[in-house]
């Protein structure tokens, strides 16, 4: 996959999940948000008002370390592709 598609299949995959109503899994949303962040080059840190929050993400990021920026984008595609089961 080229990267002109790998991105377009992202930005599918971030619409879907932001456009979901329901409530997700908790340990799916850590993997999504260390992916996304990792995805887009975002070195913020975890932002919560709640520090347990904040220690969750920041494990998550600790775990999605060294990933390139299109192995977390394939990684966040995969993940919601296999939520979804399509």
């Amino acid at each position: 996959m080229n990267s002109e598609e790998l991105n377009k299949e992202f930005e599918e995959a971030v619409d879907r999940v932001n456009n979901y109503e329901s409530l997700f899994p908790a340990d799916f949303l850590l993997r999504l948000y260390a992916y996304y962040k990792k995805a887009t080059h975002n070195s913020e840190p975890p932002s919560s008002k709640r520090s347990i929050i904040n220690a969750f993400k920041a494990n998550a990021l600790f775990q999605a370390r060294g990933m390139t920026e299109d192995e977390a984008k394939e990684k966040y595609v995969k993940l919601v592709k296999e939520y979804f089961n399509y």
